[in-house]
């Protein structure tokens, strides 16, 4: 049966059309107290006369317009009215034409087996859609960045890099490494365990950071990778100390993100 309440379905269908019970029943020869127990819903019309009222009233998908879904809440086969309807002109058909069943089985056969080809051709080519698709949103484009392999030191209110060891690397040109500019190599433990040896610091030059942010700094003529604390650069490990900023300290850069040196 139909998900949706077919006399409520009905009557809604009647009102749209713009006809009134009597017009409708006596299009289709039924009595008015007939037509009337379909709307309320104290009977339901036979699957012939409920084909003529949905061309009476235009329905051009009856399967969605009375909530069929094809199945049953167990999971069984479900028929909307079309398709009885269809069974019952087969079974018809069968009975006092069997030339005409025969041809009806034919043509059934055949485009049965047109169908199944169609079906597979359009499932091999949404499947090398979404691989295509797939595909596209993996490839993203890159950009290239000076790589130093460590900070060395600062002169100048400049930060100096190890001579000879400048690399270029490719970076994903992605909205979030918009300001990236260059990257440095991290040496020691003093930021582990968020930084390791070896990993690839990606860095924003800018002079001025966020407490609890972490980036390159300038103390003394030193140069760090430390996380921003009030008046002080942090050492995340607990067994490296903390670098005490002093009025000629500078920030010199952002760490953005970090790449794992594999």
């Amino acid at each position: 049966m139909p998900a949706k309440n077919i006399g409520k379905t009905l009557k809604e269908l009647r009102l749209k059309s713009g006809l009134t019970q009597k017009q409708a029943y006596e299009h289709i020869g039924v009595a008015q107290s007939t037509f009337s127990s379909w709307e309320v819903g104290k009977a339901e019309p036979p699957n012939d006369v409920f084909m003529k009222l949905c061309d009476l009233y235009n329905v051009k998908n009856i399967l969605q317009t009375f909530g069929y879904d094809g199945y049953n809440e167990d999971g069984s086969l479900q028929l909307n009215m079309e398709e009885v309807d269809i069974i019952e002109k087969y079974r018809l058909i069968k009975k006092y034409s069997p030339d005409g069943k025969i041809v009806v089985d034919t043509v059934l056969d055949r485009e049965y087996a047109i169908a199944e080809k169609l079906r597979e051709q359009k499932e091999q080519l949404e499947k090398v859609q979404r691989m295509d698709m797939e595909v596209a949103e993996e490839i993203v484009p890159f950009r290239i960045i000076s790589y130093h392999q460590k900070l060395a030191s600062a002169g100048n209110g400049q930060v100096v890099f190890d001579d000879g060891v400048t690399n270029r690397i490719e970076i994903p040109d992605i909205p979030k490494y918009k300001h990236v500019s260059y990257a440095i190599g991290v040496n020691g433990k003093s930021m582990e365990p968020l930084y390791h040896d070896g990993d690839i610091l990606l860095i924003e030059p800018t002079c001025q950071v966020e407490i609890g942010e972490i980036g390159i700094f300038i103390v003394d003529g030193e140069a760090f990778v430390k996380k921003l604390g009030n008046g002080e650069l942090i050492s995340l490990n607990k067994g490296h100390k903390n670098i005490t900023l002093t009025e000629y300290s500078n920030c010199m850069g952002r760490v953005v993100d970090r790449l794992k040196n594999d």
